[in-house]
Parts: structure tokens; sequence; C-alpha cells
């Protein structure tokens, strides 16, 4: 998965995918609405080279009164959401959550609670966390990556009922420059009780930041991993770069 659509706050306006040697691809929409490509990689070294230029926005929506949406009031395709799932055990992490949003109130306060918690408690620093690492180990060894933060957040909302998602893609001026995750959850619209929408939120970041450009969405890493292979393969390189278009 490496190509972004457009959406919500992100336009695409050109990509460019090149195969190395030349290979058939197919693409689909898997159930989270992100484009794949499948392919049978040849033997040898395999080379995929891809640029996108995206229209972001320059900010993320911050309503600090957006409310808690009743399970009852949920659209049937985020009640997934708020199930546990293999990194993010959100039916162990009741107690914690419910000690750190405290008196916060039900919905935003809470969420921005649980993101400031963790920016605040856990440490980022790379080699501490690998492909078993889940929510659980985040919060008893207060150390991982982008992608522990954001299984700890998505945990913990989700054991307050709260339907949350993770999301990969990239963040511009991120230091240093990778492939980010980071997770969104679903609460009322403006003060609605009924009608609902995604809230982005970061806890590797101090603040909320925009110019994020989006390219996968699912329960946790499991299924917005940039490539899923099914026999031996080893990578050799990867380089990621963000830079701003000033044409």
């Amino acid at each position: 998965m490496l190509r972004p659509r457009s959406g919500l706050g992100q336009w695409v306006v050109r990509e460019e995918y090149t195969l190395e040697p030349s290979t058939p691809i197919v693409e689909y929409t898997d159930s989270y609405g992100n484009l794949c490509q499948r392919l049978m990689t040849p033997e040898g070294v395999f080379r995929v080279y891809t640029t996108a230029c995206v229209e972001t926005a320059d900010a993320i929506d911050v309503e600090p009164d957006a409310p808690y949406l009743p399970v009852q009031n949920l659209p049937d395709t985020v009640l997934q959401f708020l199930l546990p799932s293999r990194y993010c055990e959100a039916d162990r992490l009741g107690n914690l959550a419910t000690e750190i949003v405290g008196d916060s109130a039900p919905g935003y306060g809470q969420v921005e609670a649980i993101r400031h918690w963790i920016h605040t408690n856990v440490t980022y620093e790379y080699g501490t966390s690998d492909a078993s690492t889940s929510a659980i180990d985040i919060a008893k060894n207060h150390v991982g990556v982008c992608r522990d933060f954001a299984h700890l957040g998505i945990a913990l909302c989700r054991s307050l009922s709260i339907p949350t998602r993770m999301v990969v893609g990239y963040l511009y001026q991120l230091d240093p420059m990778d492939l980010h995750a980071w997770f969104e959850v679903y609460l009322g619209d403006r003060g609605s009780s009924t009608e609902g929408r995604w809230f982005t939120f970061d806890a590797t970041q101090p603040k909320p930041r925009g110019n994020r450009i989006a390219i996968a969405y699912g329960r946790d890493a499991a299924d917005v991993a940039l490539a899923t292979q099914f026999g031996p393969l080893t990578l050799n390189e990867m380089k990621v770069w963000v830079d701003a278009d000033e044409t």
C-alpha cells in the first residue's frame, strides 16, 4: 500500500509509480477503503519507486467540545473500530484509561487526555520494539516508536467505547523522515450527539500539526503495512522524503 487517495483533507494532484523490472500489477480497494497493489515479485533485485504530489490541509481540526457518541448512534461501519485487535488489547486497558482521563469531558477531552499522557509518559526511541510489540507492552515499558504510540492510544480509546482507527502516511517536516503512524477517533461533529466524523490525534507530537498525507487506515499495524509478503523477501534499502512543492 503506497498510493494515497483523494479525500477529506488531501487531494492527489499527480502520481508516478515505477517498477524495475516492469511487472504486471493489479490494484484493488480493501475493506477499509485503501488502495492496494497486488503483484508477484520477480526473482532477484526488485525496485519500487513512487512519488505523489498531494494538496494537504495546513492544520488538523481541533474540536474540544466534540462529544462522545453513544454506541447505539454509531454507523455500522464504525463498530469494528471498537473491538480489541492483534496489537490493541482494548479489553485489558480499561482501568488505565479510566485513570488517565479522570474527570475529562466524555469525547474529545478524554482522547486529548490520553494523547497527552502518552506523549508525556512514553519515550520515543528506535530499536525498542519489534513486530510483536503491542499496546500492553508499551503500557508496561513506556518506550517505543510511532506505531507503538498509536497502538496504545487506540487501545485506550477503544476501552472507553470510543471508535479508533490507525492511520499510516507521511507528515511534512517529520524528523527523522520515515513512514509515520497516528490515530483517528470517531466523535460527534460540532457538538452533535447523532452525527459523527473522524478527528486526528498524534501522541508523538507536542501539539496538533497538519500537512499529513494518509496512505492507509485499519484496526492496527496488521492492516496498514506498506508491504505484506507471502514468501522469502529481503528489504535492502528504503528511502522516504517529503518536500514542499513550490510550483
